[in-house]
């Protein structure tokens, strides 16, 4: 069974780099920079080229030519939105636009204190939609894997500003379900990823782009035990400084977490089919099949 390793590729060198061309040079010039960079990663890290051909010209049935167009394009959004991230949570909000479909349903949880999940996944630009969060009041809780790149969790979040959240880390030994659980019964909201886990974790096999692949139960699993409503979110981004935020209605799964998976899935595919090069797992993602 492939799993997520807990760590994503970098290093905290490249991060301190953008961040100051960003503060001293502007988000015009970091996006340039990223140019080479996405190069980089595009010539010399041929494991998850490989992973990402297969994606676009398996999956998606494009072109080789396409697809390698594709992967670049992939490696080089990757990196807006991650510079993205770090503008708007750095104080440049004001130099992106955003459009917010859905808004109304997370402003009810807070407004009928039922607290809930807001699940989301790898494609888009998960951190800017959880830095606009703010704008619905109540208390937030954002899950993260501990494995992360500690040092880079620990500097960005010195140089920018989260204090309108709380971090709640995955740990191996699952003690963190204690802390969500806690949230939940506070009635509040729970921000987390239901994409990928991590070795130990309950998964359910699921259809993802006519093939199986593994996806995490426990998310789904706190939602039905604490009858509290799910909603899906993602925000995409449309143009070079333009997102938009989209949220699912919320809905309660009472002892059905292998639907309310289904159903996360089944829109997870729907927004991937129109963003597939904000797509970001680059790991072995779906289960093996023998030839």
């Amino acid at each position: 069974m492939s799993s997520w390793k807990g760590r994503s590729r970098g290093g905290i060198t490249g991060y301190k780099v953008f961040i100051f061309i960003l503060k001293y040079l502007g988000l015009g010039a970091a996006h340039f920079v990223l140019r080479f960079v996405a190069g980089y990663f595009f010539l010399f890290v041929p494991r998850s080229f490989k992973l990402m051909y297969d994606f676009f010209h398996r999956k998606l049935k494009l072109s080789s030519v396409k697809s390698i167009r594709s992967i670049y394009r992939n490696y080089y959004l990757f990196g807006q939105v991650i510079l993205d991230k770090f503008a708007v949570m750095g104080g440049l909000k004001d130099k992106f636009s955003y459009e917010f479909e859905g808004e109304e349903h997370l402003r009810q949880m807070v407004r009928e204190h039922t607290g809930g999940l807001l699940i989301s996944a790898h494609v888009g630009n998960w951190d800017i939609a959880s830095a606009l969060l703010n704008r619905i009041g109540g208390k937030i809780n954002i899950v993260i894997f501990e494995g992360e790149h500690a040092r880079i969790k620990k500097f960005t979040e010195n140089k920018l500003n989260r204090a309108h959240v709380n971090f709640i880390a995955l740990k191996p030994d699952f003690s963190h379900i204690f802390q969500i659980g806690q949230a939940l019964q506070n009635k509040e909201l729970i921000c987390i990823h239901g994409d990928r886990f991590l070795a130990g974790a309950k998964v359910s096999e699921q259809t993802f782009f006519n093939q199986q692949a593994y996806f995490p139960l426990g998310p789904f699993e706190l939602a039905s035990r604490f009858g509290v409503p799910c909603t899906f979110v993602f925000a995409m981004k449309h143009q070079k400084r333009h997102y938009h935020f989209f949220a699912t209605p919320p809905k309660v799964y009472n002892r059905n977490p292998e639907t309310a998976l289904a159903d996360f899935v089944k829109i997870l595919e729907e927004k991937v089919r129109l963003f597939p090069e904000q797509w970001f797992n680059y790991y072995p993602f779906w289960i093996e099949t023998k030839q």
